[in-house]
């Protein structure tokens, strides 16, 4: 009694003479009645939002949610991005005035003979110089972490799951100095390699991954250690797994991996993982990209660039066919889609068969 939301409501009856009226009330009145008692049924109903509007809102500095954020990879190696392009120019003047007319280059240039071209793209990145890439960007996160900040403000149970010591991979003896020893490049290319090979990960994985690794870092407010990187780098990969792979690797297939690692933990890792990221697991098509071409930008400035291969006959005619394929796509998207809207979303639907770009 007294509930306005009461399921029962009482209205006093129509008199006859209300009733005449609203018998020869005409139908269009009726109908506009109808639909002002849905509006007004409607009004205190909450909506439910779509995923992609229930995510956090892009902090303007975190790359990856905002694709115009420098990446933090790209920042915390740009000191050995100068050094090296700084040996790299005075190793070319050194060339250019002693060494012989016709020497051998060091890079591979295209002329009007041969076009060299690499079998990456935004699409299908080359699996094994992605991999390479992306253990770059994690030992420069490393490296140069910041030691003093940013570790008092979490709290103790996130920062207890990721720990080797308390949370070991396998049955081997840790260290006593295992969080003050940074990992070399190769350690963490191993570790990551065996992870892709053994689960058979694709190349887009290990990109996602690191967008997760970034994502957290962000969240979180803490960086990459020596005593935390492992297990950082594992949930990063099984989460980009499940989202990204349409035969997404079950928990326990990482057990058969790592053997010495139980089903319980990997599971208390994947959920305060998501929790860390506040759930937001998506990775727009710009973000994606953005990482892509710092990790290539990357391994160019270390010498880890994509392999070139020159351009064959063979080659040269599957391109020009998929690139008549392509056209074909982009006209009658102009014609249907860009009718209706001037987004250009549609763009980004090319096919994944895209094997190679011209350099």
């Amino acid at each position: 009694m007294g509930n306005k939301q009461s399921c029962c409501i009482y209205a006093s009856p129509k008199s006859s003479r209300d009733q005449r009226k609203e018998a020869y009330r005409p139908a269009a009145a009726h109908a506009e009645d109808r639909q002002r008692n849905s509006q007004a049924s409607y009004s205190n109903v909450p909506i439910l939002q779509h995923i992609s509007e229930r995510e956090p809102e892009d902090n303007e500095a975190d790359p990856s949610n905002n694709p115009t954020a420098s990446t933090m990879f790209i920042a915390r190696s740009k000191s050995e991005i100068q050094k090296n392009n700084k040996v790299r120019r005075r190793s070319q003047y050194d060339n250019h005035n002693h060494t012989p007319q016709y020497g051998r280059l060091s890079k591979k240039y295209s002329s009007c003979s041969t076009i060299f071209i690499d079998d990456s793209t935004v699409s299908q990145p080359n699996l094994k110089n992605t991999i390479k890439a992306v253990a770059l960007a994690i030992f420069f996160h490393i490296k140069n972490r910041d030691l003093n900040g940013g570790v008092d403000m979490i709290d103790s149970k996130y920062m207890d799951i990721f720990d080797e010591k308390l949370h070991p991979l396998s049955k081997d003896h840790v260290p006593s100095d295992y969080d003050k020893r940074d990992p070399e490049h190769k350690t963490i290319y191993r570790f990551v390699r065996t992870l892709f090979n053994a689960a058979q990960l694709t190349a887009e994985c290990a990109i996602v991954t690191l967008v997760y690794l970034e994502r957290l870092l962000m969240n979180a407010e803490f960086d990459l250690s020596p005593a935390n990187w492992k297990r950082i780098v594992l949930g990063a990969i099984l989460l980009a797994s499940k989202v990204w792979d349409d035969q997404a690797v079950w928990n326990v297939d990482y057990c058969q991996i790592l053997k010495d690692i139980s089903v319980e933990d990997m599971n208390e890792l994947e959920r305060q993982f998501l929790e860390m990221l506040q759930f937001n697991i998506n990775v727009p098509s710009s973000v994606y990209a953005k990482y892509y071409f710092d990790l290539r930008a990357l391994a160019d400035a270390h010498d880890l660039s994509f392999p070139l291969e020159p351009l064959s006959k063979e080659r040269a005619l599957k391109l020009e066919a998929m690139s008549s394929v392509c056209e074909d796509k982009m006209k009658m998207w102009l014609k249907t889609d860009l009718r209706r809207s001037t987004s250009l979303d549609g763009l980004t639907s090319l096919p994944r068969s895209t094997k190679a770009i011209l350099s």
